[in-house]
This record gives C-alpha cells, sequence and structure tokens, in this order.
C-alpha cells in the first residue's frame, strides 16, 4: 500500500469513527433529549460537540481561574453603547431607553425574570447585589480568536432563578439585551456555579464598554455566549431558536463548549 493510500484511508477511517461517535452520543435519546441544534446537515457536528461534552465531562466542571496577577487588558468588541444609532445592532425601540437609564446610573433599570418560573419578577441592581456574590478571575475565549483574562464579580445565575422560582419541567434559559442580541443556555450551564451575571469587572463597577450594568458570563463556552447589557431573561420547557436576533439564523452555531 503506497503513502497516499494509506492517507486515503486513514482519512475515510477518521470520518468513519466520528460518524459512529455520533452515531453513539445520539443513540436511545429522545427528541426533546436531543441538543437543539440536531436536524440540519450542517449542524452535525453541532450535535457531536454538544453529546461530546454532555456525555464525558462532568455538568459541574469548573474552568481554570486565574490569579489576580495574570488579568490582562480585555478589549471591547461589539456593541459598546446600545444607545448609539450608528451601530450595528442598534434597536430604535430599546436604544432610547437604554439612553434613559444610563443617564440616570441605571437607578431604573430592571432585570425581568419570566417564562417557566412561579413568581416571575424584576430585580433592581440593588437587589441583585444584596444576593449570594461570586467573583472569579477567568479567560475570555472569543471565537475571533483571540484571548483575555479578567476579573468578573456578579451574582450567580443560579440564585436569580431559584428566587424566581424556576419549575421543575424548565430546560432552557434565553437572554435578550439591549443591543438587539439574544443567546439561550441549557439548564446544565445555567446552572453551572461559575455562570454569573456579572455587574463588576476588574474591582468596579462593569464599564459601559463591556456590557453595564449587567453581563452575562458563560466561562463554559466561547465569548460570544457572554451577552452584554442584559434587559429580561425567559425561562422556558422548549427549544427557541430566538428567531434574527439569535445565533441559530446568523450562522453561528448554538453550543461552543471550551
Amino acid at each position: 500500500m503506497t503513502g497516499q493510500s494509506r492517507l486515503v484511508l486513514s482519512r475515510r477511517q477518521l470520518v468513519t469513527g466520528l460518524a459512529s461517535a455520533g452515531g453513539l452520543l445520539v443513540a436511545g435519546c429522545s427528541s426533546r433529549e436531543l441538543p437543539p441544534t440536531y436536524g440540519n446537515v450542517l449542524r452535525m457536528g453541532d450535535l457531536v460537540t454538544y453529546r461530546a461534552f454532555r456525555t464525558l465531562l462532568p455538568a459541574g466542571a469548573l474552568v481554570r481561574e486565574y490569579a489576580r496577577g495574570d488579568i490582562t487588558s480585555s478589549p471591547a468588541v461589539g456593541t459598546s453603547d446600545p444607545a448609539d444609532p450608528h451601530q450595528g445592532l442598534y434597536s430604535a425601540e430599546r436604544g432610547p431607553l437604554f439612553d434613559q437609564l444610563r443617564t440616570g446610573a441605571f437607578g431604573d433599570w430592571r432585570l425581568r425574570v419570566e417564562g417557566r418560573v412561579a413568581k416571575p419578577r424584576e430585580f433592581s441592581l440593588a437587589e441583585l447585589m444584596a444576593l449570594p456574590s461570586r467573583t472569579q478571575i477567568t479567560k475570555h475565549t472569543c471565537e475571533e480568536g483571540w484571548s483575555a483574562i479578567a476579573e468578573w464579580r456578579g451574582v450567580p445565575l443560579r440564585a436569580v432563578l431559584e428566587a424566581a422560582g424556576i419549575l421543575p419541567t424548565a430546560r432552557f434559559v434565553n437572554f435578550f439585551a439591549f443591543d438587539e442580541t439574544a443567546e439561550g443556555l441549557d439548564m446544565i450551564d445555567a446552572l453551572h456555579p461559575q455562570t454569573i451575571l456579572a455587574y463588576g469587572m476588574n474591582g468596579r463597577e462593569l464599564p459601559l464598554a463591556h456590557g453595564a450594568p449587567l453581563r452575562l458570563r458563560v466561562e463554559t463556552q466561547l465569548g460570544y455566549k457572554s451577552v452584554k447589557f442584559l434587559e429580561r431573561i425567559v425561562v422556558k420547557d422548549e427549544f427557541d431558536d430566538l428567531g434574527k436576533i439569535g445565533s441559530l439564523q446568523n450562522g453561528w452555531a448554538w453550543y461552543v463548549g471550551i
């Protein structure tokens, strides 16, 4: 057998092995248990990634945390001011509202939590700060190839969901921002101890360019899942691709575990 033949064979074996692994990971799963990206040929890679992470890694496995001396500069990529009509993700409806809230130092800002919860409610920034907090120094890994280490302080998402009375049937948590973006998590990442709603960065208040007054931090996935400028959280029993403001319809994967 020639070297070229061996190369072709090894490639075929690799493809076959990946396909077989994907089949094993899916076997025995109902449609309700499958990741939301399943059902489209172009999303089969997402399926394999999702099931591999969920099958092989403990649900509460922590990502690495760093020392203060490891903190680096952190670029603010994407929308840096939802009130600026010249930015691509500007919302004609929410932009002026965000401008009013910012002018008032976010004193009137509220985070709405609704959907599959027993007690739909709104949280002020002061109320969130009164809940148990967590501080963590973690690496933000961007899909564009760069990374940065920063200290984040905030309230664990779990604490907020529990305060609203999350129902036992809930499976997904969706996040909506003032800059016309939205993301979603499954319950494993939503309840992960390092998934927080951050109101502080590097020992100070969260800067506007990094998502003030509140942003999501999902340390177990790539950076674009960590939505800035949070406005609303919706808990659901069924998957919602979030339409034109979600990842899937804009060509991004829904699950990007690292």
